[in-house]
């Protein structure tokens, strides 16, 4: 009898596994409640649409790819909960999250658990600089947008800059950047400070800053606080030209501001979806209007498809699963790949090659147009 129990442990053990193996697992970690939620629905939904035209066409290894979400709610300690769950429900890969300070609290979590993170919506440098075998991102790095913040204040002409930050991650170190390339270039920083995020006044920041009488003012942080600035700003009579970072460029910030608040606010980012010009991303955004009769908000849920796209290549291209086979390949093989966004490879620190900037200002009727 004992040894008839041994067997069926020893039978169980080995069928556990297989079992868990009949669905090759990714996750998506964004933010579906709280002030972003609509780049987390974003990110769920097209990441998902994804997944179920691949697994349409066989799926991947001669599985299908089962996506499991988890929600931060553009929270850190949501995000750090959200992460430990996902982390032990058998995923691949977590792509995701959106917004670096709350990346940058999973970090370990994933790496400690060897799976596989792509961040789609997290900018700081620091978080490729720690020498973590498993974290990539399909987003650039804040120096390169602070190199390109700077390249543009100067070429719309500007000397006196304020710049305006929220103190989060992503915000202050693009802010850091933009600030030395421009006093390497002479220019006159006649304001530099934080707001604190989530807020309903800014009104105290806007006077504080008009008393230093820029030219225009850089603001680093995010769509939601600088749709509440521009509305703020127009109200209390202040004309000053706002610049801002690649956080700004959402629909939702003319909605918060208003068109004739929002009206020339101009920002740098990468490309928005109805901008994409690859055949396979307008077919693609085409199908994902289709299904959710909308088109996606912003670009940082297109590069969580990215995401889902340089796994899935990555896996295709070895066979394989394992983090560590999957991890060495994305680093130093995964070449060109055929992301939303254009051509996809990353260097050593896991960080996508290239350069995929552009500009856009908001016009008369609330539209973000992208400048030649």
């Amino acid at each position: 009898m004992k040894k008839q129990l041994l067997c069926v442990l020893a039978l169980c053990l080995i069928a556990a596994p297989a079992l868990a193996a009949k669905t090759i697992k990714i996750g998506v970690m964004g933010p579906l409640t709280g002030s972003y939620a609509s780049e987390g629905q974003d990110m769920k939904d097209i990441v998902t649409l994804l997944a179920d035209e691949m697994n349409a066409k066989g799926g991947l290894l001669g599985k299908q790819i089962e996506i499991l979400v988890g929600d931060d709610g553009s929270d850190a300690r949501n995000a750090s909960m959200a992460a430990q769950r996902l982390s032990t429900q058998g995923v691949i890969a977590s792509i995701g999250t959106y917004g670096s300070a709350n990346t940058e609290v999973t970090q370990m979590i994933y790496d400690e658990s060897k799976i596989i993170q792509i961040a789609n919506g997290s900018t700081s440098v620091r978080l490729s600089e720690k020498g973590l075998k498993y974290f990539f991102r399909t987003c650039p790095r804040d120096d390169s947008q602070g190199e390109v913040a700077f390249k543009t204040l100067v070429k719309l002409g500007y000397k006196k800059i304020a710049i305006l930050h929220d103190n989060t991650s992503y915000a202050k170190g693009l802010a850091d950047e933009t600030l030395a390339h421009l006093k390497n270039a002479g220019a006159d920083i006649v304001f530099f400070d934080a707001l604190t995020p989530k807020e309903n006044d800014y009104t105290a920041i806007l006077t504080k800053m008009k008393a230093t009488a820029p030219e225009v003012v850089f603001f680093t942080g995010y769509y939601g606080e600088a749709g509440l600035l521009l509305r703020q700003k127009k109200e209390m009579g202040w004309d000053v030209p706002f610049v801002g970072g690649d956080a700004t460029n959402n629909q939702d910030l003319v909605k918060i501001a208003g068109k004739d608040a929002a009206k020339g606010f101009t920002c740098i980012s990468p490309p928005l979806p109805q901008d994409l010009t690859d055949p396979a991303a307008k077919a693609f955004m085409a199908a994902f209007t289709a299904k959710y009769q909308r088109i996606p908000g912003s670009i940082w849920s297109v590069l969580a498809g990215d995401g889902f796209k340089v796994i899935t290549a990555a896996i295709a291209a070895t066979g394989s699963t394992d983090p560590d086979v999957l991890a060495d390949y994305m680093h130093t093989k995964l070449k060109d790949v055929e992301g939303l966004t254009g051509k996809i490879a990353f260097n050593a620190k896991g960080d996508r090659i290239g350069d995929v900037y552009r500009m856009y200002i908001v016009d008369a009727e609330g539209r973000f147009v992208l400048q030649p």
